[in-house]
């Protein structure tokens, strides 16, 4: 069986015979490890040079050998003949001759985006307080996706390029949840105090970030994604009330969409489920994601399989953090085996995965080598 095969049958009610091997967030792998991954300059990303992008990303997936990977839309016709890039020594800058826009962007550093190393998040001056001061700072509403005119501007021709160099991997797109996206919107202290005490623009907000998902949703299933990885962050410092007021309502008519375009849905809960699994279960995603233990409590992937009993795909959260940089061939191939173990438990219903990033000290060769210990196993277990 081909990765993408294998991931297939994962989703099936009969589960999988072969378990498929998988890295979460494979665009931070891609950006710590970059010069060991391609020949090409951290910049060919941005560039509007199709047949660059193209080859750069042949090299970067041959490399990494998972089962998976990520696809998403690319520059119009029209902006491939209007965008100029300008090269400086660690940044770039995007100008666009047809609408006079530019872009500069830095170049990405090692273990995160932020330069200066702090810890950011947004800050507004003055959080808003009726709809028509959360108008003013909430995107506009998206206009009805039109599948014909965005294929007709080729924006779809990366991907499909990338889908006929692999069609052995399952090409994945991720999007955040609606609520989390009020995250980028207001900040941590914003969000959780407009959850607090007012929470008609939090649904208000929710709403329209809905729609801005499932739009999204619907130009990845045109560009060819099967599956949609959906992060949500953070709602486990909310109480469980909380959770399914502003997330489960959102998150059950964003899964369908999905589900409605043919795609299949992993949900991502980052952080601490286990007072509101029932509730996470209630969402109906196709797959759940889960972070390996840390942060205060344990994820055991056992626990989880006994908990969503073959209801949903689960993914392993095989610790990226401590143990994959680290261990030895026996110990990585222990801990492969351990969770098939629980994935047989979950009606075979499981794509071995890590719980988080990897991280930037983890080397190729160690991702390599989980990924042929997962193989080897995944065949036999």
């Amino acid at each position: 069986m081909t990765g993408k095969e294998k991931i297939l049958s994962a989703f099936s009610k009969e589960g999988t015979t072969e378990f498929p091997v998988v890295i979460c967030y494979e665009g931070i792998f891609i950006r710590d490890h970059w010069s060991e991954l391609t020949s090409y300059p951290w910049y060919t990303v941005h560039l509007p040079d199709l047949s660059s992008q193209i080859a750069c990303y042949s090299e970067i997936h041959s490399k990494i050998n998972q089962d998976w990977f990520v696809v998403y839309p690319f520059y119009s016709h029209e902006e491939r003949n209007s965008i100029r890039v300008k090269i400086f020594d660690d940044s770039i800058q995007i100008f666009n001759t047809t609408t006079g826009s530019t872009r500069h962007i830095s170049k990405p550093t090692v273990g995160g985006w932020s330069v200066s190393g702090q810890v950011q998040s947004v800050r507004i001056e003055k959080l808003p307080e009726t709809i028509s001061e959360l108008e003013k700072i909430l995107p506009e509403k998206p206009g009805k996706f039109n599948k014909e005119k965005f294929l007709n501007e080729g924006r779809h021709q990366l991907a499909q390029s990338l889908i006929r160099l692999f069609p052995e991997k399952m090409p994945l797109c991720h999007i955040a949840s609606p609520l989390w996206k009020l995250y980028g919107l207001v900040g941590f202290e914003g969000m959780m105090t407009l959850i607090a005490t007012n929470p008609d623009l939090v649904l208000y907000a929710c709403e329209r970030f809905l729609e801005i998902s499932i739009n999204y949703v619907q130009q990845e299933a045109a560009i060819g994604a099967q599956l949609i990885w959906i992060e949500e962050c953070l709602t486990d410092m909310i109480s469980p009330a909380a959770f399914e007021r502003f997330n489960v309502p959102f998150m059950k008519r964003l899964v369908n969409a999905i589900r409605e375009t043919g795609a299949k849905s992993i949900y991502y809960y980052c952080g601490n489920p286990w007072d509101r699994m029932d509730k996470i279960l209630k969402i109906g995603a196709d797959a759940l994601a889960f972070e390996e233990g840390k942060k205060g409590f344990e994820i055991d992937i056992e626990k989880i399989a006994d908990v969503v009993a073959g209801r949903a795909v689960i993914l392993g959260n095989l610790d990226a953090i401590n143990l994959l940089p680290h261990a030895d061939e026996k110990t990585l191939a222990k801990e492969i085996e351990r969770q098939m173990k629980a994935g047989i438990k979950n009606k075979r219903r499981f794509i071995m995965s890590t719980g988080s990033p990897v991280t930037p000290e983890t080397s190729i060769a160690q991702v390599q080598l989980y990924c042929e210990l997962a193989r080897k196993i995944g065949a036999q277990i």
